[in-house]
C-alpha cells in the first residue's frame, strides 16, 4: 500500500506552486496591473513624441509615425523625438530588469544594476575616449569597459587556491572594490581633462539621452534579456527562498545564477553604453512592483520592463521640457524623483518571500 504524501513529504513540496504565484482570486488584479503598465508605457511614449520646446499635436504625431506628413513638426517627431523616446524606453526597461534580477540573486532589495562595477567600467571607457578626443568611439569604449569590468569581477570572485564558486557575498564585495577602482580612474580623467571636455563628461556620468540616434541595439538587447529572464523566471522565484531550498526543489542553482548574472550584466552594459549612468531606475522600479505583484518573477520581470521603460521615458520628457529650450541630464530627473520614492519604499514593510 502507498500512503498519500503528507504535507512534509518531498513530493508534496515539489508539487506546491512556486512562491509568489498569483492565485485565481488575484489573477484578474494582476492582469489589470500589467495592462495598466502597458497603457502607461504607450502614454509615456506618446507624451515623449508630442512634448518639447516645439509642441506637436497628437494628430501630427500619428501622421508622422505612418509617414503621411512631411511638415516640420512631423520631421521633429520622426528624426529627433522617436529615436530618443525609444532609446529611453529601452534603457529604462533594461535597468529595471537588471535590478530585478540582481535583487533576487543577491537577495538584497538594495541591489541595483551598477553594483557589480559595470557602470564604473563603462564610465572609464567612455571618459577615456572623450579624453583622447575620439568622440566616435565613446559608445564602443563604454561597452568594452563594461564588459571588462564584469569579466574582472567574475574572475576575481573565484580567485584563491580553492577556486570557490561564485556566491552573492564574493560577487558583491568584488564588485564594490572594482567600482571603487573605476571611480578613481574617472576622477583622474576629470582632473586631467581640459575644461571644454569636462561638461560633456559630467553629462555622460549623470545620464543623458540627447545624443542617441539609433535605439535599435538597446531595443534588441531589451527583447533578448526579457526572453532569457522569463525562461528562468520560475527558477529565480524559487531561488529567492535560498539556494538550498531551490536546489531541493529541482533548480540548477549554478546555471541559473550564472545565466541571470550574465543577463543582468548585458542589460546594464547596453543601458550604460546608450545613456550613461542613469540612477534609481533599477533600484526603485523593481521594489515598487514587488509591493504590488509579490515575488513571482514571471510577473515582476515583464512588469519591470514596462514600468522601467515608462518611467525613464517620462523622466526624459521632463528633462527636455522643464527648462526648455535648455535640457537637463535625465539622470538628474530620475534622482529627484527616485530619492523620495526610495525613502517612501524604505518606510514600508518589505513583503515576505
Amino acid at each position: 500500500m502507498h500512503s498519500s504524501p503528507s504535507p512534509r513529504h518531498p513530493a508534496a513540496v515539489v508539487a506546491a506552486p512556486p512562491a509568489g504565484t498569483a492565485s485565481p482570486r488575484t489573477a484578474a488584479r494582476v492582469a489589470l496591473i500589467v495592462a495598466a503598465l502597458g497603457a502607461l508605457a504607450a502614454l509615456a511614449l506618446g507624451l515623449g513624441l508630442s512634448l518639447g520646446s516645439v509642441p506637436v499635436d497628437f494628430a501630427t504625431v500619428v501622421r508622422a509615425l505612418v509617414g503621411a506628413d512631411d511638415s516640420p513638426g512631423a520631421a521633429i517627431v520622426r528624426d529627433l523625438r522617436l529615436p530618443r523616446a525609444l532609446a529611453a524606453f529601452a534603457v529604462g526597461g533594461l535597468l529595471a530588469v537588471a535590478g530585478a534580477l540582481l535583487q533576487v540573486l543577491l537577495r538584497n532589495p538594495l541591489a541595483d544594476p551598477y553594483i557589480l562595477g559595470v557602470s564604473g567600467g563603462a564610465a572609464t571607457g567612455a571618459l577615456g575616449a572623450m579624453f583622447v578626443g575620439a568622440a566616435a568611439l565613446v559608445a564602443p569604449a563604454a561597452f568594452a569597459g563594461a564588459v571588462a569590468a564584469t569579466a574582472t569581477v567574475f574572475a576575481l570572485a573565484r580567485s584563491g587556491a580553492e577556486r570557490a564558486p561564485w556566491n552573492a557575498t564574493r560577487l558583491l564585495l568584488t564588485g564594490v572594490v572594482v567600482a571603487a577602482g573605476c571611480g578613481a580612474m574617472v576622477t583622474l580623467l576629470l582632473t586631467l581633462a581640459p575644461d571644454a571636455q569636462v561638461k560633456g563628461m559630467l553629462f555622460w556620468l549623470i545620464g543623458d539621452l540627447s545624443s542617441v540616434a539609433a535605439p535599435g541595439p538597446a531595443l534588441a538587447a531589451l527583447a533578448v534579456c526579457v526572453a532569457i529572464a522569463l525562461a528562468f523566471a520560475r527558477d529565480l522565484t524559487l531561488l529567492a527562498r535560498g539556494e538550498d531550498v531551490a536546489a531541493a526543489l529541482g533548480v540548477h542553482v549554478a546555471r541559473t545564477t550564472l545565466v541571470a548574472h550574465g543577463c543582468a550584466a548585458l542589460a546594464t552594459a547596453v543601458a550604460v553604453t546608450t545613456a550613461g549612468s542613469v540612477g534609481f531606475v533599477g533600484l526603485v522600479v523593481p521594489q515598487a512592483l514587488r509591493l504590488v505583484l509579490g515575488n513571482d518573477q514571471r510577473l515582476v520581470l515583464p512588469a519591470s520592463a514596462l514600468a522601467g521603460g515608462a518611467f525613464l521615458t517620462l523622466a526624459d520628457t521632463l528633462a527636455r521640457t522643464l527648462v526648455a529650450p535648455a535640457q537637463l541630464p535625465v539622470g538628474v530627473v530620475t534622482a529627484l524623483i527616485g530619492v523620495p520614492v526610495f525613502l517612501w519604499l524604505l518606510a514600508r514593510r518589505e513583503p515576505s518571500r
